[in-house]
């Protein structure tokens, strides 16, 4: 019987900063998990490094349910967000290696595919008007069927999601957030001159674009559940996919106010750990997608569980998929997505080329649609020796303030 002979924690830096599980068994087999934590690549490295790949030496590989149970209740401090990144690592290294001992793609040890791809939207935005047009169009010459649409608000400067200067001249904002340096920049906000504004440009992308193209929204946490009611009433007129992150969802009775005020589609989730983050959102049917990613969320094991128990509320998948997932964690929730009944579609960035040249991927991209390919395992290999080129360098997401200096949700 083969067991765990070695486990190797990977950081790398080609555009932004990426933690990587390698677990590699006695017969020589080896599998891949992403754990990247944005801000916090250091904290998850560490304890995958100094408590978790110790006690993982020695054990069966196939085990996977065992060893997501060992982690998780075993170490007595459960949940959040570096705790459940590290299991998720060590679980979708697992079932790689699963994967590639059965000469099979991970999505068909899942059940199969239920599909023959997956919708996956992009990320539109502008300063104005005009240029928020002209994004819209690039995504759709990309072959993006479906585009979440965030812009400028006036009077206030840089905002999330919208196109702007980023770390170096071929970077832009919207592809990575998060700027080198040792604390993060600061942002101003203002929720009014944003609830004003936003209908507006919704109304002029319909005008533009027509009914039939699927449009999204984030709202970034930045909404209490009546201003989120009232935006969201305020865009029914506009058809709008999801509204997603209307307001702070640790208060999940919050969003019953929310469904009082608009019928509108809410898509919540994506720094949700585990299934207790969701469980009155789901059983009392105030969302409409899970936002949570494979990375974050226990792994595959966690999560499927989570859109197991979310399909007998027709709640369906949109999983978190921004380039600060990597290509591994992109992968893994490829092959859920093909492999459940109630996928709803999937967040997709092309990663930078350094990013592919560190991450081999055979998942594909074409007509709109995402694949997981029909290699075995999750169909992504590392490059070490081009890993190792690229150096650790701090990077912080942005923080956010009211106009008064207020400290405000990012």
């Amino acid at each position: 019987m083969a067991t765990i002979e070695k486990v190797d924690v990977l950081i790398t830096n080609p555009t932004r900063n990426f933690v990587t599980l390698k677990v590699t068994t006695s017969d020589g087999v080896t599998g891949l998990g992403d754990a990247t934590v944005n801000g916090r690549e250091l904290a998850v490295a560490s304890y995958l490094r100094d408590h978790v790949a110790p006690i993982l030496i020695g054990r069966d590989p196939e085990q996977i349910e065992d060893t997501w149970q060992y982690l998780y209740r075993g170490a007595y401090w459960r949940r959040g967000p570096i705790t459940m990144a590290a299991i998720a690592a060590v679980d979708v290294a697992l079932w790689d290696i699963k994967g590639k001992t059965a000469g099979k793609p991970v999505y068909q040890l899942l059940g199969g595919a239920m599909r023959s791809g997956l919708l996956a939207y992009g990320h539109a935005s502008g300063a104005d008007i005009p240029q928020l047009f002209d994004s819209i169009r690039e995504h759709q010459a990309e072959g993006y069927r479906a585009i979440r649409v965030q812009t400028a608000v006036p009077g206030l400067g840089q905002v999330y999601g919208v196109a702007a200067a980023g770390s170096t001249a071929q970077s832009r904002y919207d592809y990575e957030p998060a700027r080198p340096g040792l604390r993060p920049t600061e942002e101003g906000w203002d929720t009014r001159a944003y609830m004003r504004h936003l209908p507006t440009v919704f109304e002029a992308v319909r005008g533009e674009f027509g009914p039939e193209i699927p449009l999204l929204h984030d709202g970034h946490h930045r909404m209490t559940p009546n201003q989120a009611g009232q935006l969201g009433r305020s865009l029914e007129p506009y058809d709008v996919f999801w509204l997603e992150d209307c307001t702070p969802a640790e208060n999940q009775e919050g969003l019953r106010r929310v469904r009082e005020l608009t019928s509108q589609p809410l898509a919540i989730g994506e720094i949700f750990n585990t299934v207790w983050d969701y469980q009155t959102l789901i059983t009392e049917q105030l969302i409409d997608y899970v936002r949570s990613a494979v990375t974050h969320t226990g792994g595959i094991t966690h999560l499927k569980k989570i859109m197991d128990f979310a399909s007998i509320y027709q709640i369906k998948s949109g999983f978190h998929g921004p380039t600060d997932i990597s290509p591994v964690g992109q992968a893994a929730a490829l092959h859920l997505g093909l492999a459940i009944h109630n996928f709803g579609i999937q967040e997709y960035m092309r990663h930078s080329d350094e990013t592919l040249s560190v991450f081999e991927t055979s998942y594909t991209w074409k007509d709109g649609l995402l694949h997981p390919g029909e290699n075995p395992g999750l169909g992504v290999e590392y490059h070490e020796d081009a890993g190792a080129s690229y150096e650790y360098s701090p990077a912080y997401l942005p923080v956010n303030r009211l106009l008064d200096g207020t400290m405000h949700d990012w």
